[in-house]
């Protein structure tokens, strides 16, 4: 079965055979996968051990692994083709919500300053890790729903960004 994935910006493919064995971008990987708890995961690779922390809701996943965290979404081959005809698979929200509950540790950005989609805008504390909280748009900073010391809960609005006031963009002043 062949999956799909963006995570942190970039695409891999993803193909596991019925034997097990997995590929990844047409790679061969070792990888051992087995469940700790509910959302905590171990995983072998290349001998070297990690524990993964992975929170799926509406086939959007969290993943924190090694002290840092990423989005992504995976798709089998029909969702992929399906989402691309919808163009679902860029983000169009200029919504930053958190992915976990935890403590602001920063605020990077300010209302009305420009970012690019990937920008730092928020560090957030979680289960003693820091996780930078990048804009899933380019934009411009409208609110900033938090401040530093908070905390807050799973999904709650930290920020939002709208999309330039201009025809330009942000890459092209």
């Amino acid at each position: 079965m062949k999956y799909v994935t963006n995570l942190a910006g970039r695409q891999f493919e993803v193909e596991i055979d019925k034997d097990g064995n997995l590929r990844v971008n047409g790679e061969p990987r070792q990888v051992d996968f087995h469940p700790l708890g509910p959302s905590l995961y171990s995983i072998i690779m290349n001998n070297r051990s990690f524990q993964v922390v992975i929170d799926e809701e509406h086939n959007q996943y969290n993943i924190l692994m090694v002290g840092r965290f990423y989005e992504g979404r995976i798709l089998d081959e029909r969702a992929l083709l399906m989402a691309q005809r919808r163009a679902a698979l860029a983000p169009t929200s200029g919504e930053l919500r958190a992915p976990m509950p935890g403590l602001i540790l920063a605020v990077k950005v300010e209302p009305g300053q420009k970012v690019r989609k990937g920008d730092t805008c928020i560090i957030l504390e979680s289960m003693k890790m820091q996780n930078e909280l990048k804009s899933p748009v380019e934009g411009i900073v409208e609110t900033i729903a938090v401040a530093v010391g908070q905390t807050v809960e799973k999904n709650a609005l930290l920020a939002t960004i709208a999309p330039p006031t201009d025809s330009k963009s942000l890459n092209n002043p």
